[in-house]
């Protein structure tokens, strides 16, 4: 039984895009505009349980804050490809400088609406022990 019709994503395009046009975006006007472009208007960003933010100018500044406060040659490297169904996807990745040690790994969780990403939530792994 098919209920309704279900638009075909490419999960693991969109998902890179949103790690690599704003995750590892350091201008934020460049940034912005990828955010404008991939983001609903009313897209959320769940950051941890506690910290969240709306619309396209707080997910920007969001992003200036957590990129200000990595090491500039740092970046976000997916670790496999994005795998999704029934508009949600999800990306395991790692972040660190290209030569040096990786310095967190998480995952996102993005839910998409018409082909836009609407919420996002970032989960961190826990450090090794």
């Amino acid at each position: 039984m098919t209920i309704g019709h279900q638009e075909s994503l490419d999960y693991d395009r969109l998902m890179r895009e949103h790690l690599t046009r704003v995750f590892n975006e350091r201008d934020s006007n460049t940034r912005l505009k990828a955010i404008e472009e991939i983001y609903a208007d009313d897209a959320t960003l769940y950051e941890s349980a506690d910290s969240s933010v709306q619309g396209h100018l707080a997910i920007n500044q969001a992003v200036d804050a957590l990129l200000s406060s990595l090491p500039p040659a740092s970046t976000f490297t997916p670790i496999g490809p994005a795998v999704g169904h029934h508009g949600v996807g999800r990306l395991c990745w790692q972040s660190g400088s290209p030569d040096g040690p990786v310095g967190v790994t998480g995952m996102d969780v993005i839910h998409f609406v018409n082909g836009r990403i609407h919420s996002t939530y970032v989960f961190l792994d826990p450090p090794a022990a």
